[in-house]
């Protein structure tokens, strides 16, 4: 499988601007030749932006990498269009009403078929990157649908939490990030959690996992309730 799971889409440099160069390697490889990718856009992750307009602005951002896409929400057989992917893109935004959307047509099995037999490669940020883990469980998000079960597509052995931070502000009586994801490490042992900081990423090359992003923020590896393993970038065995 070739995947690309990114902590975030925004930067204060622009919509996935941070992640061109490690997104055109995702999509070209070593290809120089042969016929365009066939990318299909994921947007039911989208809420308050609606998926017209999240199809706008993701083509728009893919194209400095040489991609054209159509959108998921747009095709008149949309199992079919999954069948036909060589690229398949999920969005961030809400992950209980993507994977609710998901679910509800048929398409969450269909993309994990699609990809698991490397028939296509995957794009994911946020909601997108929580997709690829096993179950949903470590997303950030509220539950503003029923997802109508909590298993995903099942692409990694691992759970990812996309946005961790060890912020804490002065007073906060709330639990940390890292306190939340020791909660599900005690009552799931043996699942572990990857930790990507904004920036981040991890790329799946054929059962060869990389670190992607700022060395100054590395990624947290959470395997029980005590303390993370920090991960710095770069080649990744666990």
């Amino acid at each position: 499988m070739q995947l690309l799971l990114l902590s975030n889409s925004s930067s204060p440099l622009g919509f996935l601007t941070h992640a061109l160069p490690a997104i055109a390697e995702w999509a070209h490889g070593e290809r120089t030749t042969g016929p365009a990718p066939r990318v299909l856009f994921v947007p039911y992750a989208g809420v308050t932006r609606t998926w017209d307009a999240y199809e706008t602005l993701v083509a728009e951002a893919l194209r400095p990498a040489g991609l054209e896409l159509n959108s998921l929400h747009r095709a008149a057989n949309p199992i079919e269009a999954i069948e036909r992917a060589s690229h398949i893109v999920v969005g961030g935004g809400n992950t209980f009403a993507l994977v609710r959307e998901l679910r509800r047509t048929g398409q969450l099995s269909a993309i994990a078929e699609r990809v698991r037999s490397g028939g296509a490669r995957y794009l994911g940020w946020s909601a997108g990157a929580n997709l690829a883990c096993p179950r949903l469980c470590t997303s950030n998000d509220m539950p503003i649908v029923d997802p109508l079960g909590f298993d995903t597509l099942g692409l990694v052995p691992f759970q990812i939490n996309p946005h961790y931070t060890e912020a804490h502000p002065e007073g906060h009586r709330g639990e940390t990030r890292q306190q939340r994801l020791r909660e599900f490490a005690l009552l799931n042992p043996g699942v572990p959690v990857l930790g990507l900081p904004e920036g981040t990423g991890v790329r799946v090359d054929a059962g060869k996992y990389t670190l992607l992003g700022d060395p100054q923020t590395p990624a947290r590896w959470f395997t029980d309730t005590e303390t993370p393993a920090i991960l710095p970038m770069g080649p990744w065995k666990f």
